[in-house]
């Protein structure tokens, strides 16, 4: 097959091809030989990034012609991303949005929801955004609303460390939580990295500035935090994401929290995808009036452009 050898994500390929009018997926483990002449982003099941050229010298070995001049072998299995390595600022960026509606007229409840993401990814680094939003109404019952977002900044180091800073936010009429705003600062190892998934730890510290429904003055503190992140990708076209970060008080005695999603699509033609996902967010000092647990289960159709 000849043609633009455009990506590796997620255990596929997709190649772009004059005589088609959508680009061609082809899963990794069926490739047997790649012979390019374009420049790729690569990342390996060791954590090493390298930027330059792949061609196969001999099943199953394979060569990366670097920028720099340098020759790495490798098997087509260590090859677990690449991406087109261009200088131009859309083939850098990726970007996603659904939506969901449900409604019952026994009880005229009717709720709505909106999520989307973006990402630019550097040979080094890469900086995300997302942003979410919940609605719902019922007879007789207040309105529930709850609104979420991130800024996220990941610096990757050798042998899969990276550390990275994230600026958060939560407001949820469930907890009587007008805002909580948290940055936090950690480092991070991929425990697994391969073609089908990967699974990350991270550790760091996190300071929190917290506004009630029912209390006038900001409360401030400052968290330790622990999580992890597990990605599966290699299911057919399903892939499901899932993290949980526990956040013990290093300034409230006794106080820890939890925060906990999951997320699975399925994805349909024309970059289009179904997906479900659930959200916990616990805490056990929870103020007088609050619910000290809360969760969102919400499905919806998307669509995503990479």
């Amino acid at each position: 097959m000849v043609g633009e050898l455009k990506s590796l994500n997620k255990g596929v390929i997709t190649i772009e091809t004059d005589y088609s009018d959508s680009d061609f997926k082809i899963d990794w483990e069926k490739v047997r030989e790649i012979y390019s002449t374009s420049n790729y982003l690569f990342t390996l099941t060791d954590g090493r990034r390298l930027n330059g050229r792949v061609n196969t010298v001999a099943v199953p070995r394979w060569e990366i012609y670097r920028i720099n001049g340098d020759t790495v072998e490798v098997e087509r299995d260590e090859i677990v991303y690449f991406r087109s390595y261009k200088k131009d600022f859309w083939s850098r960026l990726n970007a996603s949005v659904d939506a969901d509606y449900s409604f019952t007229k026994a009880n005229n409840f009717n709720q709505i929801g909106a999520r989307a993401n973006i990402g630019y990814t550097a040979p080094r680094w890469w900086l995300k955004a997302g942003y979410s939003i919940l609605r719902s109404n019922q007879d007789d019952v207040e309105t529930v609303r709850r609104q979420d977002g991130n800024l996220t900044y990941r610096k990757f180091m050798p042998k899969d460390w990276y550390y990275g800073f994230v600026i958060y936010f939560l407001s949820n009429t469930e907890q009587l939580l007008t805002l909580r705003s948290n940055v936090r600062a950690g480092i991070g190892k991929y425990i697994i990295h391969t073609n089908s998934s990967y699974l990350g730890i991270e550790a760091g510290v996190s300071g929190v500035n917290e506004n009630f429904e029912n209390r006038p003055e900001n409360l401030n503190s400052l968290e330790a935090y622990l999580g992890s992140e597990l990605n599966l990708f290699d299911i057919g076209d399903w892939s499901l994401l899932t993290r949980i970060f526990a956040y013990p008080s290093l300034t409230e005695n006794g106080r820890w929290r939890v925060d906990y999603s999951l997320d699975t699509k399925y994805d349909l033609p024309l970059d289009f995808y179904v997906k479900g996902g659930f959200t916990l967010n616990y805490d056990n000092q929870a103020i007088e009036g609050a619910a000290d647990l809360d969760y969102v289960v919400q499905t919806g159709i998307g669509w995503e452009f990479n």
